[in-house]
């Protein structure tokens, strides 16, 4: 059976969504099998680079976004802007993860399928895929770019309104730290230049004192030899 559109999906009832996975206590899971997530990234770009503008693509009400349409959404835009001012201009995150499972009371189709097909309207289905409850007005993609990238960023992700079930606009500003932390990666990276700095400068001191030692040595060498030739002079005299 193929995939549904995605407005089979797109509407949040008043049930609580449907998560429980338990790893560690495999006897509370309340889902037997998890289907797999189609989202394969969360950080693209550069994320080291300081940037000034933050732009961030906005939902327009309460919707269920599945993982292939926030996957579909993630390519589109990616690939844009890497054409356009290349992959170390610009930083991306995608905001939201795709936790809820969806589920389907799957039944047969086609000629001769009558029997197959009856059964409970309101059964209670089969995990088919993930989406994730969204509510309005939510960030859902944000990217980090230069101010004279800022145009190009928003044509991006206005792209990404075919592939999204609701309504999308794009907030532009300047508080580049409500994308959040960075990967970790990044930030052990810039620990780690922090504490070389000051170890640099010790070793450079710890150099400046054994030049000034060496030089000190040398000094009272000379002095020791000019006092040695001296003395025998004197003695001279007085014979």
């Amino acid at each position: 059976m193929g995939l549904r559109p995605g407005h089979c999906y797109s509407n949040i009832d008043s049930n609580r969504a449907y998560t429980r996975i338990a790893l560690s206590v495999p006897r509370k899971n309340y889902i037997g099998a998890v289907p797999g997530l189609k989202t394969r990234q969360f950080n693209m770009g550069n994320p080291s680079k300081n940037y000034s503008h933050v732009l961030d693509l906005v939902t327009g009400h309460s919707v269920n976004i599945r993982d292939n349409a926030i996957e579909s959404a993630r390519i589109t835009i990616n690939r844009f802007l890497n054409n356009k001012i290349g992959k170390d201009n610009y930083f991306m995150r995608i905001r939201i993860y795709p936790f809820h499972i969806l589920r389907e009371n799957k039944q047969a189709q086609g000629a001769g399928a009558d029997r197959v097909s009856q059964g409970m309207s309101h059964a209670f289905g089969k995990p088919i895929g993930r989406a994730a409850r969204v509510r309005g007005k939510q960030k859902i993609i944000s990217i980090l770019v230069n101010e004279e990238h800022v145009t190009i960023a928003k044509e991006a992700l206005l792209r990404a309104k075919a592939r999204m079930p609701t309504g999308l606009k794009v907030l532009i500003g300047t508080d580049v730290k409500s994308i959040g932390t960075r990967p970790k990666k990044v930030r052990e990276a810039a620990e780690e230049k922090k504490e070389e700095k000051p170890v640099a400068g010790k070793e450079k001191k710890e150099g400046e004192a054994e030049g000034e030692k060496k030089e000190a040595g040398k000094e009272g060498k000379k002095e020791a030899k000019q006092d040695s030739k001296k003395e025998p002079k004197k003695e001279d005299k007085k014979k």
